[in-house]
């Protein structure tokens, strides 16, 4: 009886565990593979480090500057695309070192006839003397424009330029610019042939080089101011720019004082002006008379100078 009663609970055991493995089969071919699992399982909301994105187009904000809110990326990694240097980016400092754009010429530089230069193109004045050299008084220019340590323009006289060499010298010397005024004043000069305006010109360019191996004749002035094509167009093929002027105070003339030179240049002189005086023709007493008080007004209005 006892041993009867033994096989029967042991039977029963025996279908028990038969079928707790049976419904643990079941649930191990319905779940692990994808399926849902039972309700009240929670589940993470975050990727996990595998799965994060890499680029903001897989679903990263992005900052204002472009970036990424989060790198996930390992740099250089191999396959990884963007971690190659991209042909276009520009590094900071090679952006900062980069040279700014040249300031372009003001509106005004070539409003002189025919289009001729007569302002300097920035903010500094340019001072020329015309009609020199002078013995007597192209070094009292030369003098007073060194103690302020300016720069100016010597248009000369190629006759001049041939019988005073040594002031020639002087004036390359002392870091100024020659400019060439035609052999001897011709007023007509534009009017001339082609042929016969290179020649006057070649001759003074010539007297000029002579006086001062190696300088540079980069500008012409026309006698009088009296501007043609012709002129023009030959003193281009020569190398040289065509320089006018935008303030006159008659200075040449024997009638003007030296308060009235002074009154004038001051009065029309504006920063980029160029300016028009003489140390050779008749009235440079006057002339050098004005010229200190001129200085002392261009240094309490702050200009700078350029030799062009």
């Amino acid at each position: 009886m006892a041993q009867d009663t033994y096989n029967h609970r042991m039977g029963r055991n025996k279908i028990g565990i038969a079928a707790a493995a049976a419904a643990l089969l079941l649930l191990a071919w319905v779940w692990p593979d994808g399926g849902d699992p039972p309700s009240g399982t929670l589940t993470a909301t975050e990727p996990t480090a595998s799965a994060a994105p890499t680029s903001a187009s897989e679903g990263e904000e992005t900052t204002s500057g472009g970036e990424t809110g989060a790198d996930t990326s390992v740099e250089g990694a191999p396959g990884d695309e963007s971690a190659a240097p991209s042909s276009e980016s520009v590094s900071p400092s090679a952006e900062s070192s980069a040279p700014a754009p040249e300031a372009e010429p003001a509106s005004n530089t070539y409003d002189g006839p025919l289009g001729t230069r007569n302002h300097t193109g920035t903010d500094a004045v340019a001072l020329t003397f015309d009609d020199g050299p002078s013995p007597e008084w192209t070094p009292t220019v030369l003098a007073m424009l060194r103690e302020r340590g300016i720069k100016a323009v010597f248009c000369v006289i190629g006759a001049y330029a041939e019988a005073y060499p040594e002031i020639i010298a002087d004036i390359a010397r002392e870091g100024h610019t020659l400019c060439n005024h035609a052999w001897f004043h011709e007023f007509d000069l534009g009017k001339w042939s082609e042929a016969e305006i290179r020649a006057n010109l070649q001759r003074t360019n010539d007297a000029i080089v002579k006086a001062a191996p190696g300088a540079e004749v980069a500008y012409f002035r026309h006698p009088g101011g009296q501007w043609t094509e012709r002129a023009i167009a030959v003193a281009a093929d020569l190398g040289m720019e065509s320089l006018h002027w935008a303030v006159d105070p008659s200075d040449w003339d024997n009638k003007t004082t030296g308060a009235q030179i002074e009154k004038h240049v001051l009065s029309e002189t504006e920063p980029g002006a160029i300016v028009l005086l003489h140390d050779g023709a008749s009235n440079q007493e006057d002339m050098c008379a004005a010229l200190r008080s001129i200085l002392d007004e261009f240094d309490k209005r702050g200009y700078a100078y350029t030799g062009l």
